[in-house]
């Protein structure tokens, strides 16, 4: 029935009179959207995939371009997103494979966005960064008329600079910044994901207020409903911390595991396991501190987990961990995993950032930024009171319901693609 309900719509989507004929100029209708998405598969990156999803459901056509994980197919229909996968690199760890990997990535978006044109046609480039290169897929297709939508997941610049723990090279910043400006020009609409980003694209980006949307990564109420503990995990351990999310040298997991080390070692508590549930460019490395601190057996890498076990897991941690540090990136970005925490009714310590505390508020315990022993002293703290766990997890799941809920965002997504003057 829903196949056949969105059918009907991109029926009459293409039976518009053609707006010549009606002798009056109207809005550019859209039906059909082209997103861009190089640094995750489809559908594993979750808010493109909730986007996608939020746009199917109003009725538009929507097609993804993007890497290619092991197992998957080149092309198939998701949920209804058309999915098309090119051939990913493996993961860069240089100046050079990164420019390389992103070479190829948006010319593979370029040569495959042709094949999508031919086949189903589109209005809208909705590219997601990074990379931010996709700006020369945005802007061949602006010069034949389609629209340009710029989601900007991360601040490039800031973000290099973090990753390479200001070891970078100053071009490159440079180049990525001047990237990033391009992107912010050249769109017709720009999505933040935050007010400190909606900022930096008005200043920096020079972007008038108006062509800035804010739609906030956020967790859907039914994606992460809290359940019963797994009891063969609760059994390895009386305290059991958790953590979900990219791995990336830039995500202070290494934090995590440090603090780890002062729980055990410092504090006393070698009853503590902390479960570290994802993947990344830095989880070897993360495997060999682990061993070289010697807390090998208090931390277990999972890998990349179903979403059943992802919940289940989490659902038995006392609490959850967001270990990103403070620098110019983090101090300004939202970090999903924080709602996912929250919807999953977890206690949260995390370092004090200024948007982790817009996000979580009562719902976090707060560490000094970028002190592994205070994170750790936090950590203890919290698994001494169960009480105050059970309140700010029962406080983070009702923010959710009520204020971070993906249900408040999809309003917003649709308003960016009604200022385009678009319709389904």
């Amino acid at each position: 029935m829903r196949r056949q309900l969105l059918a009907r719509r991109r029926d009459v989507g293409m039976a518009e009179p053609d707006l010549r004929e009606r002798g009056m100029r109207e809005s550019v209708r859209v039906s059909g959207v082209l997103m861009l998405l190089g640094n995750t598969p489809y559908p594993e990156d979750i808010r493109v995939r909730r986007e996608a999803l939020a746009l199917v459901s109003a009725g538009y056509r929507v097609a993804v371009i993007c890497p290619q994980a092991a197992g998957e197919r080149a092309r198939e229909q998701v949920d209804g997103v058309f999915v098309y996968r090119y051939r990913e690199r493996t993961e860069a760890r240089s100046f050079t494979g990164y420019l390389l990997e992103y070479a190829v990535c948006t010319a593979a978006a370029l040569g495959l966005s042709v094949r999508v044109l031919l086949e189903r046609g589109f209005d809208v480039v909705h590219s997601h960064n990074p990379p931010d290169t996709f700006v020369v897929v945005g802007a061949v297709y602006k010069l034949v008329g389609k629209r340009f939508v710029f989601d900007h997941h991360d601040l490039a610049p800031e973000m290099y600079a973090a990753r390479f723990g200001g070891r970078g090279n100053a071009l490159v910043r440079r180049v990525l910044t001047l990237l990033e400006k391009a992107s912010c020009r050249l769109a017709d609409h720009v999505i933040a994901t935050n007010e400190s980003y909606r900022a930096v694209e008005i200043a920096r980006g020079r972007v008038s207020p108006e062509k800035v949307t804010v739609v906030r990564n956020a967790s859907g109420l039914d994606d992460l409903p809290p359940v019963d503990p797994d009891p063969e995990l609760r059994a390895r351990a009386s305290a059991i911390v958790g953590y979900l999310g990219i791995m990336g040298y830039q995500d202070g997991v290494d934090h995590l595991v440090r603090a780890v080390r002062h729980l055990v070692v410092d504090l006393g508590r070698p009853d503590t396991l902390a479960v570290l549930i994802g993947r990344g460019d830095a989880r070897e490395d993360l495997r060999r501190l682990a061993r070289e601190l010697g807390v090998e057996r208090h931390v277990w890498f999972t890998g990349f987990l179903p979403l059943a076990d992802v919940v289940r897991y989490l659902s038995t941690a006392d609490l959850c961990v967001i270990p990103d540090p403070s620098n110019p990136f983090n101090d300004r970005s939202t970090m999903i995993k924080v709602m996912d925490y929250m919807s999953l009714a977890r206690p949260v310590v995390a370092f004090d950032l200024p948007e982790t505390r817009v996000t979580a508020a009562e719902a976090a315990c707060y560490a000094r930024p970028n002190d592994d022993l205070d994170l750790a002293r936090k950590i203890a703290a919290l698994l001494d009171d169960p009480g105050r766990r059970a309140e700010m997890g029962a406080y983070g799941r009702r923010r959710v319901e009520t204020d971070l809920s993906w249900d408040r965002s999809v309003p917003r997504l649709l308003d960016v693609y009604q200022k385009l003057g678009a319709v389904a």
